[in-house]
């Protein structure tokens, strides 16, 4: 018999698709509160989220009169039309994340609107309404969500552990502290402020305060535009590598996403910079016409689609190569140094963080603590303020913490790397160094140049040039070579022939399943040759590029038996040549094995080295 369900029921299966884990809620209420136009926002959990979450912020509010719609399903202020789902702007637009919290939870909401004289407090339990009052509250919303799938028992066994849980709280609001710059963000797990942000809108110092991890000498900006599309953040320079990419973030117009196609901009922006298994640190903002992109294929909205993936992986890695050509996107000598290094800059960075965390924990009252007034909802870190008192003081209570703000965020010290293009022409040879380091100077700078890792450079760029040249070079071999294949590669034939010609092999067929190679690429010896067709045939219908993967890998590796070795050598003259050469390279800094070709020590810090400047 098919029957409409209760709407409890189906409330319940509807918020399964946007609320399924504490992350999902504390995404939801941090959303809203960005799109509320809130310049602070407070988030606090106990247990991973799972017993306790309160997002907190002073946007503008709630009017008393919608409180309880805005608790409806597909209740929402931000779209009207159809057409507005053509060029979605703010985070929130489906009406659906309140309905979803307290349909599988208790809730409680304290809001207040600028222009009001007194706030409003509901409190649901499972998607009812059990109290609406009003109350005494600063502007802008709190919602306090406890005991989390209380009455989805079944939803609740498939949560993780606490840590698990904070841990994907921790990184989401990581991600919307440097999303929005220019809001101060705060988070407490436990009674423990994990971090606060100063909201000053310097991006650079925001991840100095949250990825504590991070060394921010080996920072580098992006900052390029090509009509619509604009893209900054920060990527690491090859010195600072991660084994996975957990240390990527991604956003698309303010909203943080998982982005294939990002991330293959990205990976093409690093090529032969790092060694294969490495991967960069990157926070990337990419602005984009809201009208290209479809933000609306995933429950979470934690992916986007592009009109024009292409275009983007382009663009993304234009951006990444001309960030890494730069100046400050060489490895710092002073990041090889353990006195005073690049980490322990870091901590004087994060030291004033210890005691904001001190200071608050003992000392502030949160923004809105009106659901103190209800025993159930008391924080261990708060104390109780009645009603009365609170109601005489909110706006003086506001206005002390909006002031006391800029005394407990002091300004970073470390300064906003800037893209600045290297220029050849500024470099002095002075000598070389165990006849293996070019040694140079410039006007505030000394460098090291590895002799071998520049050549390798020089020689893999030149081999790259003459295999992607139309007219390959070829070189005959005296007795031909024979390629047998498997029955499914002799089928397919008419492709791989194709290929390993446009590569520079010349090969006819020998008889079934049998073919004759007369002609191998100028790249590659003889025995690589034949290794190569065999591999490529093998593999044929595999999705490796093989074309891409293992023929780079060949030129890498003549281009290592050409270059010269450390210990030979060079006279002044040949090292200028080199370094005139290694100028001329579409990536100069590093080696094709990923390896450096440059070291850099600023003259501040060798004068850091001598203990000339204080430490």
């Amino acid at each position: 018999m098919i029957r409409v369900l209760d709407k409890r029921i189906a409330d319940k299966i509807a918020a399964g698709e946007v609320i399924d884990r504490p992350v999902s809620i504390v995404k939801e209420l941090v959303e809203n509160a960005v799109d509320a136009k809130a310049s602070s926002i407070t988030v606090e959990i106990k247990n991973g989220g799972k017993s306790y979450i309160r997002v907190t912020d002073n946007g503008c509010g709630i009017p008393e009169e919608e409180t309880e719609t805005a608790f409806l399903r597909h209740a929402t202020s931000k779209i009207q039309t159809v057409g507005d789902l053509d060029s979605i702007e703010t985070l929130g637009f489906r009406g659906e994340a309140l309905a979803s919290i307290c349909a599988v939870s208790r809730t409680e909401l304290v809001t207040k609107c600028k222009e009001s004289k007194a706030g409003t407090r509901l409190l649901i339990h499972g998607g009812e309404v059990t109290l609406h009052q009003q109350t005494g509250c600063p502007d802008g919303t709190t919602v306090i969500v406890t005991d989390l799938f209380y009455n989805t028992p079944a939803r609740r066994k498939f949560m993780k552990s606490d840590s698990a849980e904070s841990g994907m709280i921790i990184d989401f609001v990581s991600q919307m502290a440097l999303a929005y710059k220019d809001i101060r963000f705060r988070l407490i797990s436990n009674a423990s402020v994990l971090f606060s942000t100063a909201g000053d809108g310097d991006r650079f110092n925001t991840i100095v305060r949250v990825y504590k991890n991070i060394n921010p000498n080996n920072l580098t900006p992006v900052c390029y535009q090509e009509g619509k599309l604009r893209l900054e953040g920060y990527i690491s320079t090859p010195a600072q590598t991660k084994n996975s990419r957990s240390s990527q973030v991604f956003f698309v117009n303010g909203r943080a996403v998982h982005s294939k196609v990002i991330e293959k901009g990205l990976t093409e922006g690093y090529r032969e910079r790092l060694f294969e298994g490495r991967y960069p640190v990157a926070y990337l903002f990419l602005e984009a016409d809201p009208a290209d992109i479809d933000v609306n294929i995933h429950p979470n909205k934690k992916e986007v689609r592009f009109d024009q993936e292409a275009e983007i992986i382009d663009f993304v890695t234009r951006a990444v190569r001309i960030s890494l050509g730069s100046e400050t996107a060489m490895v710092s000598g002073a990041s090889l140094f353990r006195e005073k290094s690049s980490e322990d800059t870091a901590k004087d960075a994060h030291a004033e963080q210890v005691d904001i965390k001190k200071f608050l924990s003992s000392n502030v009252q949160e923004p809105v603590s009106a659901h103190s007034l209800d025993p159930s909802f008391l924080s261990e870190s708060e104390p109780v303020i009645s009603a009365p008192v609170f109601l005489k003081n909110a706006e003086q209570l506001s206005a002390d913490l909006e002031n006391s703000a800029d005394s407990f965020f002091p300004s970073l010290e470390i300064e906003t790397p800037e893209i600045r293009p290297f220029n050849f022409q500024d470099l002095q040879i002075t000598g070389s160094i165990f006849h293996t380091y070019i040694t140079a100077v410039t006007s505030d700078a000394f460098f090291l140049i590895d002799q071998h890792a520049a050549h390798e450079r020089i020689f893999y760029e030149k081999l790259v040039r003459e295999y992607e040249q139309d007219e390959k070079i070829r070189q005959p071999i005296l007795i031909p070579l024979i390629l047998e294949v498997s029955l499914k590669a002799d089928a397919d034939s008419v492709n791989w022939l194709t290929a390993l010609a446009q590569m520079g092999y010349t090969i006819h067929e020998f008889g079934p399943g049998t073919y004759r190679i007369t002609e191998i690429p100028a790249f590659m010896t003889l025995e690589e040759a034949d290794q190569f067709a065999q591999d490529f045939t093998d593999q044929i219908s595999d999705s490796t590029n093989l074309k891409n993967s293992v023929v780079i890998q060949k030129l890498i590796m003549k281009s290592c038996k050409s270059a010269v070795k450390g210990g030979d050598v060079l006279s002044m003259e040949e090292m200028e040549a080199l370094l005139r050469d290694l100028s001329a390279c579409v990536n100069p800094f590093s080696c094709p094995h990923g390896r450096p070709t440059f070291v850099r020590l600023t003259r501040y810090e060798i004068e850091r080295l001598f203990k000339r400047i204080p430490s």
